[in-house]
């Protein structure tokens, strides 16, 4: 018993080594992929021999493309996280925060700041639209920890509510959109597109910064969250505070989602098709799960950007339609491969 386990520890380490090769793979090749020639050597010396490259291809990799590709990291990363999280507080394999009103409540909130020119005094005006959806997203994900701690509503109650909260905040974005100018109503639909675009060093460390605060509290409550999977009851058995579990599972959910969506708008199913590739590699055992969902998350968003920049020639598609795109297809696989495991 002893030898197998160790055995199947080994394989799962040896799993997230290759996810993690695969993960540079694709960091490196999303840094390589863009309008400029600029081959992988040129790359890898404009990162660490930048004299042996014009200035001008320099400020191409450090400035535009090292942000673009490292934005995607963390921002796919960061949604499988909370989707891997969600999927098993909730008990629901659809639980994601695109599917239960994260990213919609976002939109509204980005949606709020454009059209009606929202400010702070202290603010700078090109925070205001990353402030305010981080606001709504972190409120809409309160309301559902609200929800989960209420006795009269179960989890079942707490994905209703969700679903509910997505056709609501489309609604209000619907009627921002109507009101909205010429001006603003163009910035917002490409907004709610999602795009890496909008990736500056600064988004990235306030990003990064959650990342670094938020996993070594999801990594603690691992064992937790693998017990839980066994049922309620039988995670109450092993002396589980499971209400207190699902409120501080929400509260790093919130701010690993409503961070994400507030610097790259509404991006759909990362959070929801990464973990099923873990968990289908991997298992239930959230020690291995939660990384595991992290590196398939990143790794599916690199592709994806890649695949923005290539599909159509010339044109660089907001990620969020080709994550859409992907995700639909291989979730439908996921299902007619493995329907149990689901």
């Amino acid at each position: 018993m002893v030898g197998a386990y160790r055995r199947t520890i080994r394989h799962r380490v040896l799993i997230l080594l290759v996810l993690a090769v695969c993960g540079v793979a694709a960091f490196l090749l999303d840094i390589s992929t863009g309008p400029s020639a600029l081959s992988l050597q040129d790359v890898l010396a404009g990162l660490f021999d930048p004299s042996r490259l014009a200035p001008s291809e320099v400020t191409i990799i450090r400035d535009v493309r090292l942000p673009y590709a490292l934005m995607a990291i963390l921002v796919g990363a960061a949604l499988s996280l909370a989707g891997a999280e969600m999927q098993t507080i909730l008990n629901n394999p659809l639980a994601s925060p695109f599917t239960l009103g994260v990213s919609s409540a976002a939109s509204f909130g980005a949606a709020l700041a454009i059209v009606l020119g929202l400010s702070l005094p202290f603010v700078p005006g090109d925070w205001m639209i990353p402030l305010n959806a981080f606001l709504c997203a972190f409120a809409s994900v309160l309301l559902l920890e609200a929800l989960a701690r209420s006795r009269a509503a179960g989890v079942q109650g707490v994905v209703l509510f969700g679903i509910a909260l997505v056709f609501t905040f489309n609604a209000l974005v619907a009627l921002m959109q109507f009101v909205a100018s010429q001006e603003a109503l163009s910035q917002l639909v490409f907004w709610s597109m999602g795009s890496l675009g909008r990736a500056t060093w600064a988004n990235l460390f306030v990003l990064g910064l959650v990342m670094v605060v938020v996993l070594p509290f999801s990594m603690r409550a691992s064992h937790a969250m693998t017990a839980l999977r066994l049922g309620e009851d039988r995670a109450r058995s092993f002396g589980i505070d499971v209400r207190q579990l699902r409120f501080a599972s929400l509260l790093r959910i919130s701010a690993l989602a409503s961070t994400s969506v507030a610097f790259v708008g509404t991006i759909g199913f990362i959070g929801l098709v990464g973990p099923h590739i873990a968990r289908l590699l991997l298992g239930e055992d959230h020690r291995f799960l939660l990384p595991a969902s992290m590196l398939c998350g990143a790794l599916i968003m690199s592709l994806a950007s890649v695949a923005s920049k290539i599909m159509v020639p010339g044109v660089l598609l907001p990620v969020g339609i080709v994550t859409s795109m992907i995700g639909v297809p291989v979730f439908l696989a996921l299902i007619l491969r493995r329907p149990e495991r689901i």
